[in-house]
């Protein structure tokens, strides 16, 4: 598990500055390899793949719980076999530690 997993979200409601992509591309080896940095450092995005709806939906439920115990939301794109998962701070309108460490997170859950 990474070192991010064992943190918590900061509450962030601006006036914190967005990660550079140079920032970014530097904090990517922390979480799993299948995370996506969009082009300008804005957005981190994962799919998860699964067996069937009920299995898709017990994951949604935990990364749900985790996102409300951390104060820190992701947007969920839910179908039948896979949820794609999309971490960024609205707030900045880019990238902090915070969406880190939701992934991170996110990680654990099917690790």
């Amino acid at each position: 598990m990474s070192d991010l997993a064992q943190k918590r979200c900061k509450p962030c409601e601006g006036g914190v500055l967005r990660m550079t992509l140079d920032e970014a591309k530097a904090s990517l080896p922390q979480i799993h390899s299948a995370w996506i940095l969009n082009s300008d450092a804005t957005v981190l995005s994962r799919e998860f793949k699964f067996s069937d709806f009920y299995r898709v939906m017990s994951f949604v439920n935990a990364l749900a719980h985790i996102a409300n115990q951390e104060d820190h939301h992701p947007d969920l794109e839910v179908s039948y076999n896979r949820v794609f998962v999309r971490w960024s701070t609205h707030a900045i309108k880019g990238l902090s530690e915070n969406d880190f460490i939701g992934a991170a997170k996110t990680d654990a859950l099917v690790e």
